[in-house]
């Protein structure tokens, strides 16, 4: 399988966009109800090393928006493996993100900083964030995927 440039900037352009709203999503969120799904979303305190050094918040999203182009990237592989995935982009994005939330939420016991491990609200508001992630990257493909590529002659 060959990922054109156009593709993977794409791709990167839609991770980022995407990680750009659940990052301003995260913050609102935690500044309106308190619940540290902002802080956990920028957490790195359970990587080794890494999560000894006190970041600046802007190296720590940068760490988030690196990880949303990386997601954004493996989905558009998912669909080139599999091409029938177009027609259903919006429910599979949406779905695996739910899936990469409920994964992530358990390290949250490895921090102080972030939400409590049974904190319902905290992982609902996680939950909710990470669907609305994916339906947008999912978006974002099944536009791309309707359009036929630029060609210059």
């Amino acid at each position: 399988m060959k990922l054109s440039i156009r593709s993977l900037a794409l791709s990167s352009l839609y991770g980022l966009a995407g990680g750009f709203i659940l990052t301003f999503l995260f913050k609102w969120i935690e500044f309106a109800t308190g619940k540290k799904v902002y802080t956990f979303l920028l957490n790195v305190d359970y990587i080794p090393i890494i999560g000894t050094i006190a970041f600046p918040e802007w190296i720590e999203i940068v760490f988030h928006l690196v990880v949303s182009v990386a997601v954004a990237i493996g989905f558009y592989v998912m669909y080139r493996l599999r091409p029938s995935w177009k027609l259903r982009a919006i429910r599979i994005c949406t779905a695996v993100s739910i899936l990469i939330g409920i994964a992530l939420f358990p390290t949250t016991a490895l921090s102080e900083r972030t939400p409590e491990l049974t904190d319902g609200i905290a992982l609902l508001y996680w939950l909710i964030g990470h669907a609305l992630f994916g339906a947008i990257l999912g978006i974002f493909f099944k536009l791309e995927l309707r359009t036929k590529p630029i060609q210059l002659t």
